[in-house]
């Protein structure tokens, strides 16, 4: 990789392409992985919810921390610190729906050390990547996730059947582990000499990881320690960030919400089994794949021929995300078909992935020199709302079973796929009003 013709840059976007991608392998292997153990337990719907959102308590714990650790440590260390982590846990623990405390536990350690990587990754693209290519690189970047999650409910399936579910957790691993060898081997920190217009073009040094303290020179020939603050208040008043925020709870929201639960909806809802359902159930995530680099690059392409401003790309984008996707989320339960289902689905979270290129971009176009801290603010209301969505959709379904005996009809599902479609309408619409594409934060 030494003799590569392109720009260290773009190698170290495509490492963060690779490291999405596992870590979305992990988390719809888990979900394919316990609902088979956990339906041959005897789990009822409730408590796999239960189960299943284990995770995001974690994940949320470590959003904030992550961006501080990213910006004080460096992106590149904690990156890699965090994949070692739930590699390991992962190895170490069996999956035994009856082993509850042991399952819940290791769950929460997964959640923690992933918690550190969205963070670390936003401030590692703002050191590296400058603002002309951001969109299309962090579209990149996070369509590892889709991408990962595709090539879970494709393969996966089939090693549960043939090699039970212990075998995702050892894969899920070993992936872990190659990634961390290549990271390790390949990334680095961007080398001064390389931006020598960084404060200007808004990336590189100005952006390397704020120490706590830097001395400052003086007219008479000494220095004075000056000690940089992360500005949390302003942060937490700002209102283009709270847009941010809105958007990134819904659009994990119906994310996690469709990730825990088709499983179980192609299932018992529409009595499939994953695996004759062949390669049409990774449909859905394989549409966020290709529509979050359409998105990333419609967006750059907009902004560069200054078609539009940042600002209303960003917000153009978003909104016809959003609204289609809210749109395929409330007529899902409609369709009753295999393939009415995956169209349905598809186009929900294809949309969602497009409407990427207005939130998830937007943290480096307003506070590029925290990305990291605003992304983990971010993140953390994404992760609340992994907790709120799947407990209660577990608890919903249970609901629902009682009411109509089983999960087969329509009406069982109806508010599921309700609620996230009518976030989408509000968030788009806090989207419009709140957010900007100028620098807020210098």
């Amino acid at each position: 990789m030494s003799d590569l013709k392109f720009p260290k840059r773009y190698l170290i976007v495509i490492l963060t392409f690779i490291s999405t991608c596992v870590c979305y392998i992990e988390r719809v292997g888990f979900s394919i992985a316990y609902t088979v153990a956990a339906d041959a337990a005897g789990v009822n719907q409730s408590s796999k919810g239960t189960i299943l959102s284990t995770f995001y308590y974690g994940y949320a714990c470590s959003q904030v921390p992550g961006g501080w650790a990213a910006q004080k440590i460096g992106g590149r260390k904690v990156l890699l610190l965090s994949f070692v982590l739930w590699s390991s846990t992962c190895f170490l623990v069996p999956l035994d729906p009856n082993r509850v405390v042991i399952l819940v536990v290791a769950r929460l350690l997964v959640g923690v050390a992933q918690g550190f990587i969205f963070p670390s990754i936003h401030t590692v693209l703002a050191q590296w990547v400058p603002p002309h290519e951001r969109s299309r690189s962090v579209s990149l970047t996070t369509s590892g996730m889709y991408l990962g999650a595709a090539m879970g409910m494709l393969l996966l399936p089939t090693l549960v059947k043939y090699k039970g579910p212990q075998s995702v957790f050892l894969t899920e691993a070993a992936l872990g582990v190659l990634w961390s060898l290549l990271w390790f081997k390949y990334a680095s920190d961007p080398p001064r000499s390389e931006h020598p217009k960084a404060a200007a073009a808004g990336f590189g040094e100005s952006l390397l990881p704020i120490k706590v303290s830097q001395k400052i020179k003086v007219e008479n020939g000494g220095s004075t320690i000056k000690t940089a603050k992360i500005p949390w208040k302003r942060i937490l008043v700002n209102l283009p960030i709270w847009a941010i925020v809105v958007n990134n709870f819904t659009f994990h929201y119906a994310l996690y919400v469709l990730m825990n639960w088709l499983p179980t909806y192609f299932e018992q809802g529409l009595q499939l089994s994953l695996q004759e359902m062949g390669s049409s159930k990774m449909m859905p995530y394989l549409n966020m794949f290709v529509f979050s680099n359409i998105g990333g690059i419609v967006a750059d392409h907009l902004i560069t021929k200054r078609i539009l401003s940042v600002t209303r790309t960003r917000k153009f984008l978003n909104t016809i995300g959003f609204f289609i996707a809210s749109l395929a989320l409330m007529a899902l339960p409609i369709f009753r078909t295999s393939n009415g289902a995956v169209f349905c689905s598809s186009v929900a979270l294809g949309f969602l992935a497009l409407g990427r290129a207005g939130f998830a971009v937007n943290h480096m176009d307003i506070a590029p020199r925290y990305a990291g801290i605003v992304m983990g603010v971010s993140n953390t209301a994404g992760t609340l709302a992994g907790i709120v969505g799947v407990d209660l959709t577990g608890r919903l379904l249970e609901a629902s079973k009682i009411s109509y005996s089983d999960l087969s009809s329509p009406e069982s599902w109806r508010t599921v796929f309700v609620i996230p479609g009518l976030l989408c309408i509000f968030s788009s619409f806090m989207f419009l009003l709140f957010s900007t594409g100028e620098r807020v934060f210098d």
